[in-house]
């Protein structure tokens, strides 16, 4: 089964926790703090793979969660960091977090890694605390948790030529007539549910992929018919060769279908009209070839038709010379273009440690991403773990700010949901 578009669940592991422990042995009077820290949580990992074709693994493991760090030991030994997992997926795979829409990366190399989701950090041990303030310090800090994040995984072919056209005008069996590649053919209305994939060379040895794609119809850019759900796989090609049924066996209107065909890869975006087109004038052994050849040139005198007869391998050779030459000229066009698709490289502005924001009259909520790691990584049972953090905070200057923009004793300070009092 072909599956080139899934959503998944990706959690890394949860960093371990510290530990409080103090030194005992014989002889050794006031040991100290011995706590180790926490284990770092594992990665999940996204590794991309020339020998997979297919997204058929993932559509079965909807949730890939990499291992937890273990807690830290006495003697100040750290826990064992969690297991990374890999996911071995097919090369040319865009992934994109479906909560932010924003592409986290495109894999378009064998061996090519991606960190998808973060293992979260070990929690701090109480011998990490030691200092003249806390020479003997009875809390430690727990490890980091991760969320999990919803992504959304496309299978984009890595292909040099896309084959284009309506359903039944030849595709399938030009691919396997010049490439070794077994599409399922009919003598009937039949069209391609699944792209294939196929390797071409000409007979000077020049050598290219081509991705035979289902039959497009008008309004395949808005999702009718099996266009819209695989014009994807046509976005990385080079090169376009435009299979035209010039016999019109099914009826239709050649100079009509090259118009259709065009109109929809334009509405597609991806800038498909800007790659190279060859256009094969198929089927020319049936009797309405030539005078429909003589419309289309009267239409489009200036587009280059090459005329063949896949079905008994007929002027296939031109085509095929035609598009190695193009492709020598071609240089790859940019995918990650489109606005509503994110950007992967961009300009992040630094974030501040932590943000007041007056929610009410006497009610104040801190945010930031420092703050709230902070806070979510401490174990406020511990008397000790609380003071350290409130006086973090003062360091900080979240105090400070607080009371510049008003805060008085008792007011309320929401952190991540708690509540606290202010205390003057």
């Amino acid at each position: 089964m072909f599956v080139d578009r899934v959503k998944i669940k990706v959690k890394g592991g949860n960093g371990g926790n510290g530990i409080v422990s103090m030194r005992r042995e014989k002889f050794v009077p006031l040991g100290g703090p011995d706590g180790g820290n926490g284990g770092k949580g594992g990665d999940v990992i996204f590794r991309a793979d020339s020998n997979r074709s297919t997204l058929l693994d993932l559509r079965y493991n909807k949730q890939i969660m990499a291992k937890n760090g273990n807690i830290g030991k006495p003697k100040k030994m750290a826990g064992r960091s969690g297991e990374d997992i890999v996911v071995n997926v097919p090369v040319g795979i865009i992934i994109k977090d479906v909560e932010t829409d924003v592409i986290i990366a495109d894999l378009v190399e064998h061996g090519q890694e991606v960190i998808v989701s973060h293992g979260g950090n070990g929690g701090k041990g109480n011998f990490a605390y030691m200092s003249n303030r806390y020479p003997a310090p009875d809390f430690a800090q727990n490890g980091e948790t991760v969320e999990a994040r919803e992504l959304l995984i496309e299978l984009k072919l890595l292909a040099d030529v896309g084959l284009v056209g309506f359903p039944s005008v030849g595709k399938s069996t030009l691919l396997s007539v010049v490439t070794k590649a077994k599409p399922e053919i009919a003598d009937y209305h039949f069209t391609t549910i699944t792209p294939n994939l196929g390797v071409a060379a000409t007979k000077d040895h020049r050598s290219f992929t081509i991705a035979d794609l289902p039959g497009l119809i008008e309004g395949a850019s808005q999702g009718k018919g099996l266009g819209h759900q695989f014009l994807r796989h046509i976005e990385r090609c080079r090169v376009i060769i435009h299979v035209v049924d010039m016999g019109a066996e099914d009826g239709r209107d050649p100079v009509e279908d090259y118009k259709i065909i065009n109109d929809e890869l334009d509405q597609y975006n991806y800038n498909l009209l800007a790659r190279p087109q060859v256009v094969v004038a198929n089927k020319m052994d049936l009797d309405p070839a030539e005078e429909n050849l003589a419309r289309f040139k009267e239409v489009y005198p200036d587009v280059e038709v090459f005329e063949t007869t896949t079905l008994i391998n007929e002027g296939l050779d031109n085509v095929l010379y035609r598009v190695a030459d193009l492709l020598e000229t071609t240089d790859y066009f940019p995918l990650l273009d489109k606005e509503d698709l994110g950007v992967v490289y961009k300009y992040n502005a630094e974030k501040e440690d932590f943000v007041v924001t007056k929610v009410a009259e006497h009610r104040f909520e801190l945010t930031g991403d420092k703050l709230l790691k902070d806070f979510r990584m401490l174990n406020f049972d511990n008397e000790g773990a609380a003071y350290h953090f409130a006086r973090n905070l003062r360091i900080m200057g979240v105090d400070a700010k607080l009371r510049a923009m008003g805060a008085k004793d008792k007011d309320a300070i929401v952190i991540d949901g708690y509540e606290f009092e202010f205390v003057e």
